[in-house]
């Protein structure tokens, strides 16, 4: 198997990486908790008086809030990260792998974006906990006092607000830069982080860019935040492809979707039978979990102006009946489906089998 983080030749990002304050310049630890500083002190009580309000009126609030009531954390008083054995990680990440194998050309090509930027890039489970990195090895020393490595334990449960943890917490795409954090230990961080669905529609992954750069600027983290959603869309795509084999995917259009591509697993008697989060939620189908099978027919409808699937399934439909010379089951034999199913897909279509007339508009 391969390994589960890489460090990458990378040439090193000009300026000057933020040192973790549990490790001094040339010290390669995981980091621990540390005495209170003034800076500190005054992040924590931030931090205390922005969570007090039951409304929290932000965002941010609502997570810190979150953390301390929930979760029962204390900005003061930063517990020991959490890293799990190595057992425990390949267990998890045998559990994961056919996930992690179609992430991992994605992950590749992300990271040789942000690599030239000093950036670290993680790819965990739905709890938070890092299974996949790729850092260069310029990098690898600050990230790995950071916490930021294999194993560890990133979920809003144990380190409070931060870009993994609020981002799988919320579902939602996020970005935690420096002072946002928590912990102010994560003060000098900036994360941009976007949720992965599942193709049951169930959350199953975060992906993470994170930054120690003292240069590091909101309008940097804007940039970088745009690439790390895109990625995870391709990533969520690809796994939702590989995850119905011999399945046609289309992908619909639908009025008002802002989720992302909308993708649908149609099987060969025309039958739906997957639909990524997106789609679900565009057409109002089973929040999580396998879906009914119902006629693909009946989901998409059939209006006046034909989808862009529904004019390259006509399209395909007639090449073959004009191959057959408008023998109807030699077309289906070439379409690899029955001879009824490809009837049904004429009548929807508006395709007559008389050869003379399959060219009509």
């Amino acid at each position: 198997m391969r390994a589960l983080h890489e460090s990458i030749a990378c040439p090193a990002a000009p300026g000057r990486a933020i040192i973790p304050p549990s490790r001094k310049e040339g010290e390669d630890a995981l980091p621990e908790t540390r005495p209170v500083t003034p800076s500190a002190a005054r992040h924590e009580d931030r931090v205390v008086q922005a969570s007090q309000s039951p409304g929290a009126v932000t965002r941010l609030a609502a997570s810190w809030r979150r953390s301390m009531l929930k979760h029962g954390l204390d900005p003061s008083r930063p517990p020991e990260p959490r890293r799990l054995t190595e057992r425990e990680l390949s267990e998890r990440v045998e559990r994961m792998d056919r996930f992690i194998a179609v992430a991992r050309p994605q992950l590749d090509q992300l990271f040789q974006l942000v690599c030239p930027t000093g950036c670290n890039l993680l790819l965990t489970d739905a709890q938070g906990i890092v299974l996949e990195h790729r850092v260069s090895q310029g990098d690898a020393a600050t990230f790995r006092g950071w916490g930021l490595w294999r194993g560890m334990d990133w979920s809003e449960a144990v380190q409070g607000t931060n870009g993994i943890g609020t981002c799988l917490a919320e579902g939602r795409q996020v970005t935690i830069h420096r002072d946002e954090h928590f912990y102010a230990r994560n003060a000098g961080l900036s994360c941009m982080d976007a949720p992965i669905w599942g193709p049951d529609g169930r959350l199953i992954a975060a992906l993470d860019i994170s930054s120690a750069r003292a240069d590091h600027t909101e309008r940097l983290n804007a940039l970088i935040a745009a690439q790390v959603a895109h990625s995870a869309r391709a990533i969520e795509a690809a796994f939702f492809r590989v995850s119905f084999p011999g399945a046609r995917i289309i992908a619909p259009e639908a009025e008002g979707a802002e989720d992302g591509t909308l993708l649908i697993a149609v099987d060969k008697d025309d039958l739906a039978i997957g639909a990524n989060r997106a789609a679900r939620r565009a057409f109002g189908l089973e929040k999580e979990g396998q879906l009914r099978p119902r006629p693909a027919s009946d989901l998409l409808g059939r209006q006046d102006d034909a989808t862009g699937f529904e004019r390259a399934e006509r399209a395909a439909v007639i090449r073959a009946l004009a191959r057959a010379e408008g023998n109807v089951s030699a077309a289906a034999r070439a379409l690899g489906v029955g001879r009824a199913t490809l009837y049904r897909r004429m009548a929807r279509l508006g395709i007559d089998e008389n050869p003379g007339k399959l060219s009509r508009p």
